[in-house]
């Protein structure tokens, strides 16, 4: 069974002509039963039906990945 995917925002890739980035929420991931994750698709190349790269992330671990990412923004 497919699982459902609910696309929350997609947006330009920097660097890339036609490259997006897509954040989205995926029920049932791996399985019946299994936890929802929140998704990070980057494509680069926006048409493409699969993302190139993809990270999927516990409820429980958005808030520190956020957190992390502020850091990273702030070293850059």
């Amino acid at each position: 069974m497919a699982h459902e995917i609910k696309e929350i925002e997609t947006m330009p890739l920097a660097g890339t002509e036609s490259g997006k980035i897509e954040v989205a929420v995926i029920q049932e991931p791996y399985g019946a039963g299994s936890d929802a994750v929140a998704s990070i698709g980057i494509f680069l190349n926006g048409g493409n039906d699969e993302p190139d790269w993809k990270v999927h992330i516990p409820v429980e671990n958005i808030d520190g990945v956020i957190e992390a990412l502020r850091k990273a923004k702030e070293a850059l």
